[in-house]
């Protein structure tokens, strides 16, 4: 039997984990591999160098290869690859979250254009399965929350600042010594790669386009050590919570930000650099996904899987996939953040005057927000108190309103809580 050839964009962490996983199927043969050093050194026993190439069109004009494979991230120049090896006849498979968040639509209307599939089952939440469950044995339930845990750097910061007190900057310096966060870590910890994440995703589950311009994004630099003592004292742990809500009209609300979690709650228990999705829906109810988010292998099953996907398909027929194709016709219609209804967990500074806490409670009486609690403990050498405020459900531009008039008190930290 002919084998399916395969052009390999990249060999770093992911593309040698599909290399090496690939060599255990007879029928999948990796014929062309693109990347930028050939002299670098690779962790591949037997590897055959004469393999690579540092031009990708090599694989893109190639009319022997069946399916590009694409992990190397990055819009540029991964969509100019990609979109000319589907012009060319190949099938895609990408682990590539921002040029989905970005380019999705395109991506997609172009390779049904020319009827080619792309897969991406590696995108969201590495090695967890996620995406072909909820096109295909999911698809019979209208899925209407998504609330998830999608990056690992920053969710393991935040477990190492929960488990020894430590702040976010001696937290993230380990995490970069032990090759968890980048050298430049701006994409996990301000919440670009959840807010990729989590706009692919709510588009898949939602069946609606949701365009990542609209999401809301905040991440954890602003998380203090005091803030985690507080929510632990609470009954809360802090997590970078990637959340989806579609109403009953049919309105999304998708953001990224931190989020005080009940100690109770699947979320709270996710720690260091494991990833967690829980969908909501009917008629399913609640349903949750967990495990490794990155990584060689987990990330490189996916891969496979989509590959192998692919392979099997082609072996019957020339339209493949229709379940799998992204062919969302409509936009969501998109709630801004400062509509949203959320509970607010406040940190606050005032000066230790009589009737400090009656000034903070009248303010936000006149912006109808109730408090559920209001803790002061102690007054400091420089005669201000540290105030804990947490709120009932109230809307986030009258949260926002009663901020600004709190004028002779530093906020410290305003971090929204799980209702």
């Amino acid at each position: 039997m002919a084998k399916f050839k395969v052009g390999l964009i990249g060999l770093g962490t992911v593309g040698t984990g599909v290399y090496k996983t690939l060599q255990n199927f007879s029928d999948v043969e990796i014929v062309k591999i693109a990347v930028k050093n050939i002299n670098k050194k690779r962790d591949i026993e037997n590897f055959d160098e004469s393999l690579m190439t540092t031009d990708p069109y090599e694989i893109v004009n190639n009319p022997d290869i069946n399916i590009l494979v694409e992990v190397i991230g990055g819009v540029n120049p991964a969509w100019d690859i990609i979109s000319k090896a589907i012009e060319n006849g190949k099938h895609i498979v990408t682990a590539n979250k921002e040029l989905l968040a970005k380019k999705g639509e395109e991506l997609f209307n172009l390779a049904e254009k020319h009827n080619k599939v792309v897969l991406y089952e590696a995108a969201i939440a590495g090695g967890i399965p996620l995406i072909m469950p909820i096109k295909t044995i999911m698809a019979g339930n209208k899925i209407t929350q998504i609330k998830a845990i999608l990056n690992g750097t920053t969710n393991y910061i935040l477990t190492k600042m929960d488990t020894d007190g430590a702040s976010y900057a001696d937290v993230l310096k380990e995490a970069q010594e032990l090759g968890y966060a980048e050298t430049d870590p701006t994409g996990d910890v301000e919440g670009f790669d959840a807010a990729y994440k989590i706009t692919t995703l709510s588009t898949i589950a939602f069946g609606k386009r949701v365009k990542l311009n609209n999401v809301y994004r905040e991440g954890i630099t602003k998380v203090r050590a005091e803030d985690m003592q507080m929510a632990n004292e609470l009954g809360y742990k802090i997590k970078l919570i990637a959340l989806g809500n579609l109403d009953e009209n049919g309105n999304a609300d998708v953001r990224v930000h931190p989020m005080l979690v009940s100690k109770h709650s699947e979320l709270a228990h996710i720690n260091y650099v494991t990833n967690s999705v829980c969908l909501n829906g009917y008629p399913m109810g609640k349903i949750a996904f967990s495990g490794p988010g990155a990584g060689e292998f987990p990330t490189a099953s996916s891969v496979v899987g989509d590959i192998l996907n692919i392979v099997e398909e082609l072996k019957h027929s020339e339209y493949i996939l229709p379940m799998m194709r992204c062919n969302h016709s409509e936009n969501a219609k998109m709630i801004d953040i400062s509509e949203t209804y959320n509970k607010y967990y406040i940190s606050i500074t005032a000066p230790n005057n009589i009737g400090v806490i009656g000034k903070i409670g009248t303010i936000c009486a006149n912006k109808h927000i109730s408090l559920s609690s209001i803790l002061q403990k102690g007054v400091s050498d420089d005669n201000t108190a540290d105030i804990t405020v947490i709120t009932e459900k109230c809307k986030e531009a009258d949260i926002q309103s009663a901020i600004s008039e709190l004028k002779d008190c530093t906020i410290n930290s305003l971090i929204r809580v799980e209702l």
